[in-house]
């Protein structure tokens, strides 16, 4: 019983740093201390210790000297994970457009109209976007493909900003969420594939603009 209890724990300090680094709390570069982690969640070291070494193995902490930071992308791995990102999220669209339920693409489609008001907040919308992409995957009804992107978001959250930040951009990516979704509540799966797709890769364009200017200055 105790050992399933301490399983019970472990998951949950792995669990709350990496819901942490996904909200931002920790950022790329951020160092992370076990004593400071096990005051903030409440949780003894031992398992804030396990958890940290999961994370490292999964890459999403490094190495800095003796101390561990939360980990970040250099370009070439940002542009991969783009890469895996625009074909896994285009083909979730299309199952959504065979698959989704007419309640999940109401939801889909209140997400839509609700996040307008988001506009001017990026932390916000970059939350409530998350909230839109991962509708579609749940509304795929395939385990394997959501696990798949699941990992892949989490990576996300390695990189330092939203290109949800770029004036401009919220607007234009909320038009985009109306016509993935107008794809999807069609039933059209090769328009949602290749609407999602092109969402995708107009916002890896905007990252990118945005990281050479940063360089630039």
């Amino acid at each position: 019983m105790a050992s399933k209890d301490a399983k019970i724990v472990q998951k949950d300090a792995y669990g709350l740093i990496l819901e942490a680094i996904d909200g931002g709390i920790y950022r790329p570069g951020d160092r992370l201390v076990e004593s400071e982690l096990a005051e903030r969640f409440g949780v003894s070291r031992t398992p804030i210790r396990e958890a940290l070494q999961r994370l490292e193995t999964q890459s999403m902490l490094a190495r800095d000297g003796r101390s561990l930071i939360v980990a970040s992308l250099d370009h070439n791995q940002m542009a991969d994970l783009y890469v895996v990102r625009t074909e896994l999220e285009g083909l979730a669209a299309r199952l959504a457009a065979r698959h989704a339920t007419p309640e999940e693409v109401r939801v889909l489609r209140d997400m839509v109209e609700e996040d307008a008001a988001l506009v001017g907040d990026p932390e916000a919308l970059a939350r409530a976007n998350r909230r839109f992409h991962k509708q579609i995957h749940l509304a795929s009804h395939n385990r394997y493909l959501v696990q798949q992107l699941d990992l892949v978001h989490r990576s996300m959250a390695l990189l330092a900003t939203t290109s949800l930040a770029v004036e401009g951009r919220g607007q234009t990516a909320l038009a985009e969420h109306d016509r993935i979704v107008a794809a999807i509540e069609r039933g059209d799966g090769e328009a949602a594939y290749v609407t999602l797709k092109d969402h995708i890769s107009k916002a890896f364009i905007t990252r990118l603009k945005k990281d050479a200017e940063s360089e630039n200055r």
